[in-house]
């Protein structure tokens, strides 16, 4: 079968097209014929190796690239129960860039007749974060204010939407060209950070999801209610380790000595929260943002312009008609 994968870490160019072996699932996975997936900033980030100490972990071996899928079930382990061949499904996987991929069962649910494979592949990791950095991270209620720092890229169009399912009073911040876009998700209210910083507008939130990392967490301080909580799922472009150290332990000592909440996340796999994600897409609560759709042979363009960090929404790759691998590296 065909997949994208990389040994070298660098730019898109790394990326190859290559005949790989059809994976077999285990006794607790499925095998899934992908017709869709989308693309997220870790997957550009391990693609470089940045920051560095991700080539630590990484190695040199052939890697996949993808976390998110929609497809249609092609074999399942033995001890899988909820599912069979012919569902279809969506979820999170690694290596989803591929003409098959095998996923555990527990991160995979059933596709709702009304989405698209394409809508469905949006939804793993970005719409995971929104939900879960908003409801178990950030406690979120109805009634309830929250900031959206960077409200029109995958994870905040999804966060704007679950906001206000879950009757928050929300504010997304995002450039001038996004405004009308974010507002039309639901926002309240909508701030074109190039022309005001929110840090300085004297207003306080209970809750800020932020998905960018540009502001210290002592500016974020200041515009957090008593009680409030900053939920980071983000992080800038360009940073180093000791940053990420610095942050997490000045998190650690803010949420010790204060009556303030800092806390960083990453998503966890959940069939139950990829059904209630499915149940408000259903219900017309959450819609899936799509920035544009490529072939996968226009693999490296699509990731190419990921990076480039202006995404309105999500990035989708389209698995059908594959082309011909090209050869191995030497």
């Amino acid at each position: 079968m065909k997949a994208i994968t990389y040994t070298d870490f660098g730019p898109a160019e790394v990326l190859q097209l290559a005949e790989v072996e059809k994976p077999t699932p285990k006794e607790d996975q499925v095998l899934i014929r992908v017709h869709a997936a989308s693309l997220n900033p870790i997957d550009w980030r391990m693609m470089r190796g940045d920051p560095s100490f991700l080539r630590l972990f990484l190695g040199r071996k052939p890697k996949g690239v993808g976390r998110d899928a929609a497809g249609r079930v092609e074999a399942v382990g033995r001890k899988v129960t909820r599912l069979k061949p012919g569902d279809e499904v969506f979820g999170t996987c690694a290596g989803s860039l591929a003409e098959y991929v095998r996923a555990a069962e527990s991160a995979l649910a059933i596709k709702p007749p009304s989405l698209t494979f394409e809508q469905a592949a949006c939804v793993g990791v970005a719409a995971l974060t929104a939900l879960q950095g908003l409801r178990d991270k950030g406690r979120l209620q109805a009634g309830k204010s929250v900031l959206i720092n960077g409200a029109s890229g995958g994870v905040g169009t999804f966060a704007v939407q679950i906001a206000k399912a879950l009757g928050a009073q929300v504010t997304g911040v995002c450039s001038a060209r996004n405004v009308e876009m974010v507002r039309s998700l639901g926002a309240d209210q909508v701030i074109d950070y190039t022309q005001e910083d929110f840090t300085k507008s004297g207003r306080r939130w209970d809750l800020i999801l932020d998905n960018v990392g540009n502001h210290s967490l002592s500016a974020y301080r200041r515009i957090l209610s008593p009680k409030g909580v900053w939920v980071g799922v983000g992080a800038p472009k360009k940073f180093r380790m000791l940053e990420v150290l610095a942050g997490m332990l000045q998190s650690l000592l803010l949420t010790l000595f204060t009556s303030q909440r800092f806390v960083t996340m990453i998503a966890k796999p959940s069939h139950e929260d990829l059904a209630i994600l499915s149940d408000l897409m259903v219900a017309g609560k959450v819609t899936p943002v799509i920035d544009r759709t490529s072939s996968f042979s226009e693999f490296r363009q699509a990731i190419a312009y990921l990076e480039q960090g202006h995404a309105r929404g999500k990035v989708v790759i389209t698995m059908d008609h594959a082309p011909a691998a090209e050869p191995r590296l030497s």
